[in-house]
């Protein structure tokens, strides 16, 4: 049985057993997660979402965060400018194999939904308590002219 599965704006087509290097995910290593956007189910039948399968899940096991190859981003400004610059970065990448690719019975597995670090850092932002802000006192002159203002 084998599956479509979307993350990190990329789509991968996966089975039991696969390795897959995918964009940060907010998890660590040992860790179980489960995708829940899957696009298309095949192996004796094919189910194709609209926009996702229903109920389909697939079950993964982190194995390590890593960094990928070194990209080199190189700018040269040609003719009289002759200036030239060079920029690189390593993108950060979490390494998963996947255990189980589930056609049906994805709500009732209990296991967390992979999410990528920034809907993480999103979320957390969203939940946190708002701090609780002390009211200045009031200022007497104006209470004063305020109360005589009323009279």
């Amino acid at each position: 049985m084998f599956a479509v599965l979307k993350t990190g704006g990329k789509q991968y087509k996966v089975q039991a057993g696969d390795v897959l290097r995918v964009e940060k995910l907010d998890a660590v290593a040992g860790q179980k997660i489960q995708f829940n956007e899957i696009l298309m189910v095949g192996g004796e039948s094919l189910t194709i979402g609209v926009p996702f399968v229903a109920g389909a899940a697939v079950q993964a096991e982190v194995i390590d965060q890593i960094k990928g190859e070194k990209v080199i981003h190189f700018v040269k400004r040609r003719r009289k400018h002759s200036s030239q610059r060079t920029k690189g970065h390593r993108q950060h990448l979490t390494l998963v194999r996947v255990t189980e690719v589930m056609a049906s019975g994805a709500e009732a597995s209990g296991v967390a939904a992979a999410t990528g670090t920034a809907d993480a850092r999103r979320a957390a932002h969203n939940t946190a308590a708002a701090p609780v802000v002390a009211e200045a006192p009031a200022k007497p002159k104006r209470a004063a002219k305020a109360a005589a203002a009323k009279e």
